[in-house]
């Protein structure tokens, strides 16, 4: 299991609760998760559950910006990396460094962000959404130049989405970093390491 957060010591403080011990809200927050286009309850879930109607809400929410928004799944997958990176969470990376290379970002790529590096070599529609994502999570906002050149490839619409989608992962990112939601690596997909402080 990759361990997520870094503080010591370390346990899983929000674990999946037993079934006997759930109640009605959440088994039916449960079911519905399971009934949806994820079809278990898994990741950020887990701890969301012991406040089963903020998981509803916030699952709809993910289930538009993942499954419905008009952004481009490798754009989709590239800045939710950026996000898992940024925060050091490891189920969002292994989940979605796997998903962004098998919508057709580079290995590579994504092997640098991994490290902390440039991410290269990217789209141009990838390194406009990165650009726009790396600067919004460090300095909570986006200047002029990248505002332009995201409106102008994206629309719009795509630009809101894309902001909401970087703070949509920041949210269930820092959940699952206080809950500590463990996850089991992903072969091939090497976890992430703390950046030093």
């Amino acid at each position: 299991m990759l361990q997520q957060g870094h503080t010591q010591p370390w346990a899983e403080r929000l674990p999946m609760p037993s079934a006997e011990s759930m109640t009605d809200a959440q088994r039916a927050a449960a079911q519905a998760l399971i009934d949806g286009p994820r079809k278990a309850v898994f990741g950020p879930f887990i701890p969301l559950l012991q406040s089963p109607v903020l998981m509803e809400r916030i699952g709809s929410l993910g289930e538009y910006l993942r499954f419905d928004s008009p952004l481009d799944a490798r754009v989709r997958e590239l800045v939710t990396c950026a996000v898992a990176r940024h925060v050091g969470n490891q189920f969002e990376w292994v989940v979605h460094a796997t998903a962004a290379v098998k919508a057709g970002v580079s290995a590579d790529a994504i092997e640098a962000l991994r490290l902390g590096r440039r991410a290269a070599p990217l789209a141009e529609d990838e390194q406009l959404a990165l650009d726009f994502a790396q600067e919004l999570l460090h300095s909570h906002g986006v200047s002029e130049p990248t505002y332009a050149a995201a409106e102008s490839r994206f629309g719009k619409s795509a630009v809101v989405d894309l902001g909401a989608l970087v703070g949509y992962f920041t949210m269930v990112c820092w959940v699952m970093n206080v809950a500590h939601t463990p996850v089991k690596p992903a072969e091939g997909q090497p976890g992430l390491d703390a950046f030093p402080l």
